[in-house]
Order: C-alpha cells, then sequence, then structure tokens
C-alpha cells in the first residue's frame, strides 16, 4: 500500500507539471555579463610595453618607431605602464616606480610629450592596433597634489597619517579612501581625460581588487559612453566581469604551470584552475594567460628561469587553452635578464626563436574561432589519458574548427593511451604538417617537455 501511494504522489507530482506547462519568466537564467566586449578583442593578443626599458631612448618617440614590428609579429593591444609623472618623495631606486603616480593628468617627461603620446596612440590605430594605458587607481605617490588639495580623499593610519597599501612593502605609495564621493569622480573624470584626449582604447587597471567593485561598474558605464573600451584587471575575481571588465589575470594558472615545471607538481595540477574557469567564471570572461610581465619578470624571475625546459609548451598552452594571451616587451628577442624596475635597463633586442614561435601562434589563434578570446571561442574539453600527471590533453572544437593539444609536462617520455573524450577523428599537426588519424584507445608518444597540438582535417 505504502508503495502505491508513493506512485500516486509522484504522478499527481508530473500532473502537476505537465511538459506542455508556461514557465514563469522569473525562473528564466538572467546573463551574468552584461558589458559588451570590443568586436576588435575577439581574437587579440596583449602586449605590455615597459617603455623605460622597450629602447634603448626610453621615450615614446622610439617606441612609436617599433609598432610596425609589433603589427608583424601580430599584435592587437600594446598596453603602455604607466606614463604619467613619478613621485619623489620616498622614491624607490633614482627613477623610483612609475606606480607612484604624482599626477594623473599629465606625461612623465621622461617618455615625452602629451604630443608624443597622441602621436604614438595614432601611429598604433593607423596600424590596425590600439592601446590601453596603465591605470593606479589605488593609490598615488606621496607628493601628488590631492595630499595637499584634497587630503580627506586618502586612507590613513591609527595615527591619523596617511599610510601605504597595509601589510606589503610599498613604501612609496599611499592609498586612496573610496568611501569618498569627490575622489571616485575625479578618477572616473581623469580616466575619460585621455580616452577623449589621447584617443587610448581603454585601461589595465592596477590592483584593480582593492578598489570597489560598484566604482570600476560606474568606470565602465561612462567610458563605454564615449567610445568601445577594453578592460583588463590586475585581479583574479569573476565579479569584476559583470560590468567593468572585460579581462583579468589568472595569477593560479601561471603559478601553477610554473611549479610543474620545476618538479613541485604533476600535470594534473591544472586540473583545478581549468575546472574552476569553467564552473565558476562567465564564458564571457577573459583570463589572461602570460609566460611573463613586468612583476614575474623583475621579481620571481625571467621566463627560461621560472619554467626552464617546459617554456616552449607554456608559450603554446597560452595560446591553444582558453584564455587572453600577454606578451611582455623583450619576450620575443628571448630577453635572459630580469629587467631592474627603478632604474633605466634597455633590452638587448636581437633575433630569437621564440619571436618566430609567438608570430605562429598569434596567426594560428587568428585563423581557428575555436581559439578566439571569451565568448567567442570554444570551451576546453578534457581527453582523458593513461598519465594524467605527466599529460595534459584536451580538445576545443567550434563548428567545424576543431582542435586537439597533448602537452607532456614532465623530463621524461611517454606514451600515452587515450581513454575519453571527443578525439577520435582525422587532424593535421600543426608543426609538421603531417596527416593524423586518431581512433578509439589510440596512443601518441611524447617526447620530454614537448606537446602535440593537431587541428582537424578538412
Amino acid at each position: 500500500m505504502r508503495l502505491l501511494a508513493l506512485m500516486g504522489t509522484a504522478l499527481a507530482l508530473v500532473t502537476a507539471f505537465p511538459a506542455t506547462a508556461q514557465v514563469p519568466p522569473r525562473y528564466t537564467p538572467k546573463p551574468y555579463v552584461t558589458l559588451t566586449h570590443p568586436a576588435w578583442s575577439r581574437d587579440a593578443t596583449l602586449y605590455q610595453l615597459n617603455t623605460r626599458q622597450f629602447t634603448p631612448e626610453g621615450t615614446f618617440k622610439a617606441a612609436e618607431a617599433q609598432l610596425p614590428r609589433l603589427k608583424a609579429l601580430g599584435i592587437d593591444i600594446v598596453w603602455l605602464m604607466p606614463i604619467h609623472p613619478i613621485g619623489v618623495k620616498n622614491r624607490k631606486g633614482s627613477l623610483g616606480s612609475p606606480y607612484a603616480v604624482r599626477d594623473y593628468r599629465a606625461v612623465n617627461p621622461e617618455f615625452g610629450t602629451m604630443a608624443d603620446l597622441k602621436r604614438f596612440v595614432a601611429a598604433a590605430h593607423k596600424l590596425g592596433m590600439h592601446v590601453i594605458l596603465d591605470w593606479v587607481a589605488n593609490h598615488s605617490a606621496w607628493d601628488n597634489p590631492l595630499t595637499t588639495q584634497h587630503p580627506d580623499w586618502y586612507d590613513h593610519d591609527w595615527k591619523g597619517d596617511f599610510r601605504p597599501t597595509p601589510w606589503f612593502d610599498w613604501s612609496d605609495i599611499i592609498d586612496f579612501d573610496y568611501s569618498k564621493p569627490g575622489l571616485r569622480q575625479y578618477m572616473t573624470q581623469s580616466m575619460a581625460y585621455w580616452v577623449r584626449e589621447a584617443g587610448v582604447d581603454g585601461f589595465r587597471c592596477d590592483v584593480a581588487g582593492l578598489v570597489p567593485v560598484d566604482f570600476w561598474d560606474n568606470v565602465r558605464a561612462e567610458l563605454s559612453a564615449i567610445k568601445p573600451v577594453f578592460m583588463l584587471a590586475e585581479a583574479d575575481t569573476s565579479e569584476l566581469h559583470r560590468r567593468a571588465f572585460d579581462a583579468s589575470y589568472a595569477w593560479m594558472w601561471g603559478d601553477t604551470l610554473a611549479n610543474i615545471s620545476q618538479g613541485k607538481a604533476g600535470a594534473d595540477a591544472l586540473y583545478g584552475y581549468y575546472s574552476a574557469t569553467e564552473t565558476s567564471w562567465p564564458h564571457e570572461a577573459m583570463r589572461m594567460l602570460f609566460t611573463s610581465n613586468h612583476d614575474k619578470n623583475s621579481w620571481e624571475g625571467t621566463e627560461f628561469e621560472r619554467f626552464g625546459p617546459n617554456l616552449d609548451n607554456a608559450i603554446v598552452l597560452t595560446f591553444v587553452s582558453e584564455g587572453l594571451p600577454l606578451i611582455y616587451n623583450g619576450q620575443e628577442a628571448g630577453n635572459a635578464k630580469r629587467l631592474a624596475f627603478f632604474e633605466r635597463d634597455p633590452i638587448a633586442w636581437r633575433d630569437h626563436p621564440n619571436g618566430a614561435l609567438f608570430k605562429r601562434l598569434i596567426a594560428l589563434k587568428k585563423a581557428h574561432p575555436a581559439l578566439w578570446n571569451g565568448q567567442w571561442g570554444a570551451r576546453m574539453v578534457p581527453v582523458v589519458n593513461s598519465a594524467p600527471a605527466q599529460v595534459l590533453s584536451f580538445t576545443r572544437t567550434k563548428g567545424t574548427d576543431k582542435f586537439f593539444a597533448l602537452f607532456n609536462m614532465s623530463d621524461k617520455a611517454v606514451t600515452v593511451s587515450l581513454k575519453d573524450g571527443p578525439y577520435a577523428g582525422r587532424y593535421i599537426d600543426w608543426e609538421g604538417g603531417a596527416a593524423v588519424t586518431l581512433g578509439d584507445g589510440a596512443t601518441v608518444t611524447l617526447p620530454a617537455w614537448s606537446h602535440r597540438v593537431l587541428t582537424g582535417a578538412k
């Protein structure tokens, strides 16, 4: 009798919710991301340009002369590190940190003039590239005029004095207080000034996670009212993507990959990052992937130090896995030194195999929709193999465009059996050009620290 009663209850539930019933609108999912990415970011690669070190002259004029080379490399968006005058009070080193801003509406005379900056931006635009500025909203230099004009806009310590960001060794800067509406207006209007006056196309925002999200939401709205902009957050939080930022830092990806390269973890250590990216982040979010940037290079070591024999794998993975690729200036020349941060230390330019590798990878990304950024590209689908601690394997498919990639992230050759996943099919080896057919249960042999990138055969 009890079984009959339970069956009757189940039948009643089905009857109460017939398949043809109209679901009320309140149950319809709403898009999490409400901003619109600029169309030119669809398959973009970023290039971080440290004006101080980029050329022997260290100026915008000298950097402008190198723009055709960056265009030939395939770069789409040039990110200029902070271009503002640098504070003198409590300065680190002889030249100071560009992140200690003394005037948000002026150009550092070491780099040139406002006219020089405008010509740089115009030259980039003429070549079909875009330019974003590094913006330091969280803090300023100690001698920024705002300290005397609006001391209430700053954070204060327990003694009532200005204070640097707590718990960090950032003694050359002091923090703003974003509970002040006047500060928010000033900072937003300053960012809009550079979009209107210099024609820049957006911003990379320093320590964006230390500034309130609602400030950034409004910034994006006001800038987008001027023209389409691209916003990159130095932060690792999905909330910033909802209304403010197109891209954010994938710190966990790079740090995990460095640990793998140094023998501190296996290839399967990346699973946590990729799982979180798919389950906890919107598909529209562009996670910026990199093997170097100014922080990593100056304070933790060059890509050669951090990735060693796994560097080629790391570079290729930057472009073929989900993410927005970044190249830090000098990587294409195989720069093997830690660039000084507070002094002049020009890059020693030379031809290097990494330059050719970057160029081929950028061209590959542009030619294949499966590899595009954010919602334009395809999700990664894991392919289960017999040696997950050594080999990372996955596919990406967008319509008829299919990729299958395998990376041996160990110091030993390995032959893996493919056990599960949509890998079967006909391919062309991206590097060798050979035709490859993989059936169910196929095996693939990979030398130590090597990869195979297979593109779907037509």
